[in-house]
């Protein structure tokens, strides 16, 4: 049975079963790949996904372990071509179920990579307004060496698809962005950019279009003045969105085939924060709109310990490598208390499968993250 006989018939299965379109359309070229996995081992991410997914497909409220297409990755893989998607999946799987399983590959799923640590904005729910971070002379404010950034990409090229450019700091803000971008294009199928979108000027606009970056989120949490301004704490909204609008503009008339995702995303911080307004006015100008919870990580280190006991995903989940090299295991330990690694003087496999990461994880495996600053002021799991 050739590729597309096996598209056909999964298509024609599914939509016997009513799944939406967009579902079917999208699960039926997942299963058309189905032909390919003779030749796949049977541990392999891909193999697993493609298990679990035949499983949720057939028992759709099974559990959490198994892996499921949520809303925002079927758009995500709905985006990519046909030979794309088995690296895609075989990423999400690991991004999406090994956290659970607690299971560590080669590399981790995701790294996140700190252009710049230095920000324009002093939001009341970031770690910027802890002068423990932003004081220049503790050494943790400057921007990424553009030979460490290509340097670091090279490594990740081929053993990592999730690249997110963005931390403690303001991505925009590095002089070297364009350039890095442009050294990412093609090597991965989840790159992202966080940024407030201040800083982004017509220039950067076709620099990132001009790429294949898979996802750009802007960072804003109200429509209207005066509470973006109250949470954005040096923002200005008026230029924010003409940034933005003028983004979309450029979008769509110079690159209507461009197959990348915008999405503008705030932090539910209060309960003023209105959902359906922000729904309302950021959908004329991008694809996506979402609050994501608030975590009080702009005052960890200064919380009272709780009584927290199950793991943190994150520990087998991503990594993160500061503008100086320095790595952490995750953004809420901002001071980088929890790890001494640095790039390049070991590399990420090393690091993701050395002594530092692999005590975090048996600390908190066996319920003892009360042992570990900031782990044991954290709520995240």
């Amino acid at each position: 049975m050739t590729l597309n006989q096996t598209y056909d018939k999964s298509n024609s299965i599914l939509q016997m079963h009513g799944l939406s379109h967009q579902y079917t359309e999208v699960l039926s070229r997942i299963l058309a790949i189905d032909y390919a996995k003779h030749i796949i081992s049977n541990n392999d991410p891909l193999y697993l996904a493609l298990e679990d997914l035949k499983v949720s497909q057939a028992i759709p409220n099974s559990k959490e372990s198994i892996f499921k297409l949520r809303p925002h990755v079927l758009e995500e893989i709905s985006r990519l071509f046909d030979y794309e998607i088995p690296r895609y999946l075989r990423y999400r799987y690991t991004y999406d179920v090994y956290p659970g399983m607690k299971r560590v590959g080669n590399y981790p799923p995701l790294v996140q990579i700190e252009p710049s640590s230095i920000c324009n904005y002093r939001c009341i729910f970031c770690y910027q307004t802890d002068e423990r971070l932003t004081t220049k002379k503790n050494g943790h404010m400057g921007f990424m060496d553009i030979n460490l950034f290509k340097n670091l990409i090279d490594q990740l090229e081929g053993n990592v698809e999730a690249v997110t450019l963005a931390s403690r700091g303001e991505p925009l803000m590095n002089k070297f962005l364009p350039e890095m971008i442009a050294h990412m294009d093609g090597k991965f199928l989840a790159a992202k950019i966080n940024t407030n979108a201040s800083l982004l000027t017509e220039v950067l606009s076709h620099a990132i279009l001009s790429s294949d970056l898979q996802t750009l989120v802007f960072s804003a949490d109200a429509a209207a003045d005066p509470l973006y301004s109250k949470l954005r704490v040096g923002g200005n909204l008026d230029r924010v969105v003409g940034n933005i609008k003028r983004f979309y503009e450029i979008k769509t008339a110079h690159y209507p085939n461009s197959r990348l995702i915008t999405r503008v995303s705030g932090v539910h911080f209060q309960e003023d924060q209105d959902m359906n307004e922000m729904v309302e006015f950021w959908s004329q100008y991008v694809d996506q709109v979402a609050f994501v919870d608030y975590n009080p990580w702009d005052n960890v280190y200064d919380a009272k310990e709780n009584s927290l006991l199950a793991p943190c995903s994150d520990l087998w989940r991503r990594l993160f490598v500061w503008w100086d090299g320095r790595i952490g295991p995750c953004d809420v330990d901002y001071l980088t208390t929890l790890s001494n690694e640095l790039y390049p003087d070991i590399s990420i496999s090393n690091v993701w499968n050395g002594d530092t990461f692999t005590n975090l994880r048996t600390k908190h495996l066996n319920n003892q993250r009360q042992d570990l600053n900031p782990c044991s002021r954290c709520v995240l799991v």
